[in-house]
């Protein structure tokens, strides 16, 4: 009887089920990248109840997936909270950061207020061009030549 609790209708259980999966069964997709590396979930978030407790008190709303706030970290009512895809593509291992006068952001950030193509600031910045240059509307031209 796997099941009794009877969440499993409810929007965030899916949330529920594939954190669980990839932090604990080895032939999840994903479980290389979590379980495997050590990610787990809070014993407190083992008892299901206590997650939806979670749940009901941390801004829940269907559409938005459960995030890890320190990537490095495993789940925990301290460490995560609930996010739309676009702020986890932007809260990875591998997501690069640039700097520029102070400003700190993503290239998907900067790309999109800079109203620059993410993937042509990212083919600037890995050939060696300088941030500041990167994200200048200027150069747009200059890479469509």
């Amino acid at each position: 009887m796997p099941y009794k609790h009877g969440y499993y209708k409810e929007p965030w259980y899916v949330s529920y089920r594939s954190m669980m999966d990839r932090c604990y069964r080895k032939n999840a997709g994903n479980y290389w990248d979590y379980g495997a590396k050590g990610i787990q979930v809070c014993d407190e978030w083992h008892n299901i109840e206590n997650f939806k407790r979670w749940v009901e008190q941390s801004n829940f709303q269907p559409g938005l997936t459960i995030d890890r706030v320190d990537v490095t970290k495993g789940y925990s009512p301290q460490n995560c909270r609930w996010a739309t895809k676009q702020e986890q593509a932007n809260n990875r291992v591998n997501t690069v950061y640039l700097e520029l006068n102070g400003d700190r952001h993503t290239i998907s950030e900067w790309a999109e207020m800079m109203g620059i193509n993410r993937s042509t600031l990212n083919n600037r910045i890995h050939r060696g061009m300088s941030i500041k240059k990167a994200l200048s509307r200027r150069n747009l031209r200059a890479t469509l030549h």
